[in-house]
């Protein structure tokens, strides 16, 4: 084997390895960023999580509050005495204070400006 072979193989053999080497360098590199990606976005899901938590009370305490302001001293004036089953009853429909599902949907109406636009 002559010397020029030689030394265009180690060459050879010497880029080769530096390839595998940058590869096998990049590949791991690569794994954790995609693993702080990951982080990232459980962090942010928390995050909005407790935001729209602290949003969803902040209604229900304001719903609770309109109830009892609307319970305690204004009450809506019946504009005419109906008293036909056929008629539209105009007073407001009876909700069952103890239905969280209800007093979800009311905090929800309440304030639909606070939804998040993400």
């Amino acid at each position: 084997m002559s010397a020029a072979s030689r030394v265009t193989l180690g060459v050879a053999v010497s880029i080769s390895a530096a390839i595998i080497g940058y590869v096998h360098y990049k590949q791991s590199a690569d794994r954790l960023k995609l693993h702080d990606g990951v982080l990232r976005d459980v962090e942010q899901q928390q995050r909005r999580k407790h935001e729209n938590t602290y949003t969803l009370q902040q209604q229900i305490d304001i719903t609770r509050q309109l109830k009892t302001q609307e319970t305690s001293g204004y009450e809506a004036p019946n504009p005419s005495p109906r008293t036909s089953a056929s008629a539209p009853a105009l007073s407001r429909a009876p909700q069952d204070s103890q239905d969280s599902n209800s007093t979800y949907a009311s905090a929800i109406s309440l304030a639909p400006s606070a939804r998040m636009s993400h």
